[in-house]
């Protein structure tokens, strides 16, 4: 995977549009103490729309859900998300609360999306394998991602 931050500053919305043509998965993310950085998702949804393919994968995230200071509710995100069609989850950074789960949902959505449905419907011999390999549960993570090779 590779994963590119922009810190969604406007100085960086032409080289990030360029970035949305070849995403297969896109995290947007506001702080739960600033009310504007939630304003802003829907004119990164705009974008997205705009410039990623339709089949793109986007996950809703609020960080900082650890402070107090909070101006944007759970209920607001979650809302937002579903009108969306997004998955949502809360984060903090600080804490490390539910990093692991939103890159490892988003993992989930991109396999599904782009690379089972594209194997299943490609020809053999060509496209993209999956190489299953039992992963202990007590393991957590994206270990289970070093199972997939592509080839083109």
């Amino acid at each position: 995977m590779q994963i590119w931050d922009t810190a969604g500053q406007d100085r960086f919305k032409t080289i990030t549009q360029s970035y949305y043509r070849g995403a297969m998965g896109i995290i947007l993310t506001y702080a739960c103490n600033d009310r504007e950085s939630f304003k802003n998702i829907e004119n990164w949804v705009k974008q997205i729309n705009q410039n990623a393919s339709e089949k793109v994968c986007k996950i809703l995230v609020g960080n900082k859900c650890d402070l107090r200071d909070r101006t944007v509710t759970y209920d607001e995100g979650k809302s937002l998300a579903e009108s969306f069609g997004m998955e949502f989850f809360e984060t903090s950074a600080k804490e490390n609360l539910n990093i692991d789960q939103v890159f490892d949902s988003l993992a989930k959505q991109i396999t599904e999306e782009f690379i089972i449905k594209r194997t299943m419907s490609s020809s053999l011999g060509s496209g993209i394998v999956i190489v299953p390999e039992p992963v202990p549960k007590k393991k957590k993570g994206l270990k289970w991602l070093k199972n997939l090779c592509f080839f083109g």
